[in-house]
C-alpha cells in the first residue's frame, strides 16, 4: 500500500492549485509527546504565523479537553515550508489554548517564551543545539532490522555504522533530513546510534524560543517521513530493556559569555548552578516528570544515574559533559545529557535559561 501510495500520488500532487494554498496545522497532544495535524484551505500565501487564522480542534479525541466541553483553540505560532505537498504550502505549528484562553496542560511553549523574552535573558544570547535520539520500529511491534522474535549481535558495530548488517532504516534518515532542510528545520546532522535501529539528529544552533519550535517540527517531519515508508517512530527513552542503550535528547548549551574567551569560567559557574537544581532539571526533563527517565538514567549505557548530579570533561557518563575541545580551547558550550529522548524541547531550554541566566532558586 505504501508503494501504491508513492507512485499514484505524484501526479494529485502537480496539478495546478487555483492560487489557493494548503496549510497542515500542527500541535502537541495531550500526550505530551505525539503531535497531531488537519488542513484547511486559504486564499493566499502565509508569510508569517499571523497569517494564518486561529483555529479548534475536537480536544476530547486527543487528550486535551472533556467532550462536553471539547474544542481546544490553535494559535499559529511557528511557518514553515511543507516538504510533502510543495509548491507555496505550509506546515504551521501552534499553541493550544483551552476555552477561556489559559494555556492548554500540554503547552509548555508560553512558559518558555516567556523565559526567553526576558531581557536579561535576550542580553545573554542563550543558543541551544538538541541531539535527537530515536528508535525504528516495524508495524508489528519489533525493532526494523532487528530478527524476528529474536535479537542482533551486541552492540558496537552499528554506531555511525555502514553497510546492511550494520545500519536499518537510513531511507528514513535521508528523506527526514531532506524534508528538514526544505522546511527550513535547523537540522545540523544525523548519525546511527549505538543501539541497531537508533538513529540522531541534531537541530541547532537555534536562540531561544526557536529550539523548541524547530524541535518539534522536525519530529513531526520524521513522523510524516517514516509514515511514508511504513515504519514507526519511537521517542521512548529505553525501548529496550536488558544491554541496550537508550534514547536521549543531549542539550548542548551556552550563553555569549561562555562562547567568548575566557567563557570556561562562565560555563563551570553555570554547572555548579545546575547542581544545585538537580531534581528541578529532573523533573523537567520528560513527560512524566523524571519516571520516563528511571528506566534510562541508570548509570549504565553512557548515562548518569538519575539520582546524583556529575559533570566531567570528556565523560558521557555524566549529567553534564565538557566536550574535549571546549575544555581545550577554555570557551564554548556544555552538554546536558540528562533530557530523555521524549522531552519537551521547551521545558528543556526553559530550565536552562531559568537556573543558569534568571538564577532562580
Amino acid at each position: 500500500m505504501a508503494h501504491l501510495r508513492s507512485v499514484n500520488m505524484d501526479r494529485f500532487l502537480t496539478l495546478d492549485q487555483g492560487g489557493r494554498v494548503q496549510v497542515m496545522y500542527v500541535w502537541i497532544d495531550g500526550s505530551d509527546e505525539t503531535m497531531r495535524c488537519k488542513t484547511r484551505t486559504l486564499e493566499k500565501e502565509p508569510e508569517k504565523p499571523s497569517d494564518c487564522p486561529e483555529w479548534t480542534f475536537d480536544g476530547s479525541s486527543t487528550g486535551q479537553s472533556e467532550g462536553r466541553n471539547s474544542d481546544v483553540y490553535l494559535r499559529p505560532a511557528a511557518l514553515f515550508r511543507d516538504p510533502f505537498r510543495g509548491g507555496n504550502n505550509k506546515l504551521l505549528l501552534c499553541d493550544t489554548y483551552n476555552f477561556d484562553m489559559t494555556p492548554n496542560a500540554t503547552n509548555h511553549r508560553v512558559a518558555c517564551l516567556d523565559a526567553m523574552t526576558k531581557p536579561k535573558v535576550r542580553d545573554a544570547h542563550p543558543w541551544f543545539g538538541i541531539e535527537q535520539e530515536y528508535t525504528l520500529f516495524d508495524t508489528d511491534g519489533s525493532v526494523l532490522g532487528w530478527p524476528k522474535g529474536g535479537f542482533p549481535g551486541p552492540q558496537g558495530p552499528y554506531y555511525c555504522g555502514v553497510g546492511a548488517a550494520r545500519t536499518f532504516g537510513r531511507e528514513v534518515v535521508e528523506a527526514h533530513y531532506r524534508a528538514c532542510l526544505y522546511a527550513g528545520v535547523k537540522i545540523a546532522g544525523t548519525n546511527a546510534e549505538v543501539m541497531p535501529a537508533q538513529w540522531e539528529f541534531q537541530v541547532g544552533p537555534s536562540e531561544g524560543i526557536d529550539m523548541g519550535d524547530h524541535l518539534w517540527m522536525a519530529r513531526f517531519l520524521l513522523y510524516r517521513v517514516a509514515e511514508e515508508f511504513n515504519v514507526v517512530v519511537s521517542l521512548d527513552p529505553k525501548p529496550m530493556s536488558g544491554d541496550w542503550n537508550g534514547a536521549g535528547a543531549h542539550c548542548n548549551y551556552s550563553t555569549a559569555e561562555m562562547r567568548e574567551a575566557g567563557g570556561i569560567n562562565h560555563i563551570e559557574s553555570a554547572i555548579e548552578k545546575l547542581r544545585k537544581r538537580h531534581p528541578y532539571h529532573i523533573s523537567m526533563y520528560d513527560p512524566r516528570g523524571g519516571k520516563d527517565n528511571e528506566r534510562r538514567l541508570t548509570g549504565r549505557h553512557e548515562t548518569s544515574d538519575i539520582h546524583t548530579f556529575s559533570s566531567g570533561v570528556a565523560h558521557r557518563g555524566a549529567s553534564i559533559r565538557i566536550p574535549r575541545h571546549i575544555a581545550a580551547d577554555k570557551c564554548g558550550y556544555l552538554e546536558d545529557r540528562r533530557p530523555s529522548s521524549n522531552c519537551d524541547p521547551y521545558q528543556v531550554t526553559e530550565a536552562m535559561v531559568r537556573t543558569t541566566i534568571l538564577d532562580e532558586q
